[in-house]
Formats: C-alpha cells, structure tokens, sequence
C-alpha cells in the first residue's frame, strides 16, 4: 500500500472509529458495507458492546461474526436504533451518494428502519455539491437492456458492471450524469423506471457524519437529528 492510500485507510479508521462511540449496549445496529464501514465494524467489535446487529452485504455479516457480534436476520426486524455506513461523497445537506461497494439497495432499506444513520468518511468524501462520484443503480436482470436504453436517453452514460451481481443476484450499473443539479429528480426519475431495483441517491436517510481530516475527527450533525 502506498502512502497516500495509507494515510486514507488511517482517516477512515479514525473517522469509524469515533462514530463506534455512539453504539451503547442493548442497542440493534445496522451495519453498513464497503471499506470505511468494516473499520466500524473491528471497532464496535473492539469495544465489545453487548449488541445484535444487521449487515447490509454478506461481507459485513461474515466480518461481523468475526469479531464477536451477533448477526440478526434482517427479514425478521421492524426497526434499527443506529446504522454506521461510509458514502462515496457526502455534501453540507448531508445529501451521499452511496453504493460503491454494490449493496445500496440493502443499505437503503436498513437506512429507512434506522431511528439514526451516521456516515463515516475520510476528508476526500465531503464536496460542495455531490455528483462527481459514479452514481450506481441495482438492476433486475431481466430489464437490463432496456433499463441501460432509458439510462443513455437520460443522459447516464451507463456502464454496467463486468462479472458482478449483488447478494440479491441483481446487476449494477453505474451512471456518469454530466450534472447533478437537481437530486431529487434524479432520483425520482430514476425510482420511476421498471426494472431499477434502488439507486445509490441518499438524500434524506443521513443524521450525522463523521470526517476526519489530518488526524482530526469532526462530526457534523444535520439539524432536528436525535444525537
């Protein structure tokens, strides 16, 4: 690993780990996927609270039960009190874009049940107006070819995923939108379409982030959230 890729895995660390701090015992905690998020999950491992929790990808769960937390099964839950997840880019509207690691669809859901969502990320995430980051959609793979015309037509400059499929067998393709300028059409333009399973536009699901920068962790807290 370069320096430069070492110095990021140490803010992501940081910043995870800050955001573990939040997990108390008795507490159901949802737990997000990709690199960032497994650093929460060592953490809250470390720390040993007494906690169930529920994965979004099969990775998490499996890294999970390796450090000692009970893993649930999410079918059978109604509701979460803390959910720790990484974004791919997080703005000052705590608007993220998500899915880098393929489970966006999971992760919304969990999100959704979720009394709180923290994001965790390192200084690189955080941007003044999200869009810059690949913007990826799960797809049933029945709709593919039409789902990737209505992408193009929308100016997504599509591309799909080579030899992947998510936990729930589907595919993702990852759209290249010029702008960004409107979210919530994106979004609802997107959600209109038969055959995009989810998306990776977090607009709303977001309370808190956890930043580190240059060995500092800053928290920042989206106004009316419940700390």
């Amino acid at each position: 690993m370069n320096v430069v890729a070492d110095c990021i895995e140490a803010r992501k660390r940081r910043a995870a780990e800050a955001a573990a701090t939040e997990v108390r015992d008795g507490m159901l905690v949802g737990l997000g996927t990709g690199s960032t998020a497994a650093w929460a999950i060592r953490a809250i491992g470390a720390a040993g609270a007494r906690i169930d929790a529920v994965a979004t990808s099969e990775a998490s769960a499996a890294l999970a039960r390796s450090v000692g937390i009970a893993v649930r099964d999410f079918a059978d839950v109604t509701r979460i009190d803390l959910t720790i997840d990484g974004a791919d880019e997080i703005d000052d509207g705590f608007r993220a874009i998500k899915g880098a690691g393929g489970a966006m669809l999971r992760e919304k859901v969990v999100a959704a049940a979720s009394d709180r969502m923290v994001v965790v990320a390192d200084a690189s995430k955080r941007v003044a107006a999200i869009g810059a980051a690949k913007l990826p959609v799960e797809v049933l793979p029945f709709a593919r070819g039409y789902v990737e015309r209505v992408l193009t037509d929308l100016g997504g400059a599509p591309v799909m995923r080579d030899k992947y499929r998510t936990d729930q067998g589907n595919l993702v393709i990852d759209c290249h939108f010029a702008t960004l300028e409107d979210p919530r059409l994106t979004a609802a333009l997107l959600a209109a379409i038969p055959g995009i399973l989810g998306h990776g536009l977090f607009l709303d699901e977001v309370d808190a982030a956890y930043i580190a920068t240059n060995g500092v962790v800053t928290r920042l807290e989206r106004a009316g959230a419940s700390a």
